[in-house]
């Protein structure tokens, strides 16, 4: 098959951590050609939506993980698969780019679906399932969002639309700088804001569970760093070895059936003691991990659903 990565630049890419990374890896070893190119060059060009890039072959060399051809330009709809797998942040730039990817449907499988990655951003689907959810407000208006800290007095405040843990702060009972966060983030972006109830079991870890075609595959614990409300493995978060509970497999039976209806194919949830706090479609991460922790090949069964879907 032809596959095209849509993606930050693949020179910089953790060879032992990236899941882009890996999953080009396992199309390689299929026989797939790959293709890559970032989302400053995807065009909509006269009814045709195309893509300067270069051929890609990659390697798990590190500083070198891909070799390149020389750029060319290409027409997705001549694609079997295009991976949608350029980080957030999720703002207009990342929503224009499913709109136009949205072009090839009927012509060319786009993995995640990009119309339900732009109608499903990870911290609003979860408001589908408010009985797996922690207490959750999003809004702008600060009067709102100081009623939600004082009801629930320890909160958790981040950007609606960020990533990998930026942005996001434990503000506990005797906090007094809601006022002032608020004031810096509404200074630099129209963005709402969301506020969860702090969830002590986070000192034990946040867990990503993993799941491909609606079905969880297994799942890797990731716990904040000492002095660290995030555990985000971005901002230090330690990854360690752990198995599917009965709450996951509960949390996942509900959401499955409707990633899988949507063309969610690799979707990464994230599970604080019993609560789902994000369901992630746009740029899930955990593969590598996972498949060391539990010696399973995660990639393989991504393209296994994907070629399923193709056959």
């Amino acid at each position: 098959m032809k596959i095209a990565f849509q993606m930050d630049p693949i020179g910089t890419v953790d060879i032992n951590a990236d899941s882009s990374f890996r999953l080009a890896e396992e199309a390689q070893a299929r026989g797939h050609h790959l293709f890559f190119y970032g989302p400053d060059q995807l065009a909509y060009q006269e009814g045709r939506v195309t893509a300067r890039g270069q051929d890609m072959t990659v390697q798990r060399v590190a500083g070198t993980p891909a070799i390149l051809g020389e750029e060319r330009e290409v027409d997705l709809s001549d694609f079997d698969v295009v991976w949608l797998r350029q980080d957030p942040p999720f703002d207009m730039h990342y929503i224009t780019s499913t709109h136009l990817l949205d072009r090839l449907k009927g012509q060319t499988l786009v993995v995640n679906d990009p119309f339900w990655v732009r109608n499903y951003p990870e911290k609003l689907l979860v408001l589908d399932f408010p009985d797996l959810t922690p207490p959750t407000t999003i809004a702008r208006d600060l009067t709102t969002i100081r009623a939600f800290k004082e009801k629930h007095g320890d909160i958790i405040l981040k950007p609606l639309y960020g990533n990998g843990g930026a942005g996001v702060f434990r503000l506990d009972a005797n906090d007094r700088n809601l006022s002032s966060l608020h004031e810096l983030f509404t200074g630099f972006s129209r963005e709402p804001l969301i506020v969860q109830k702090y969830l002590p079991a986070v000192r034990d870890g946040d867990k990503r569970v993993i799941l491909i075609d609606g079905e969880a595959v297994g799942a890797i614990n990731r716990v904040p760093a000492a002095g660290e409300t995030r555990s985000n493995m971005h901002v230090g978060g330690r990854p360690e070895k752990i198995g599917l509970s009965e709450r996951d497999l509960e949390i996942c039976a509900a959401i499955g059936p409707l990633l899988r209806e949507k063309g969610q194919i690799f979707v990464g949830i994230d599970v604080i003691g019993h609560y789902l706090t994000e369901i992630n479609v746009t740029s899930p991460t955990g593969i590598q991990e996972l498949e060391r922790f539990d010696g399973v090949n995660i990639a393989a069964k991504v393209w296994d659903a994907i070629e399923a879907r193709l056959s």
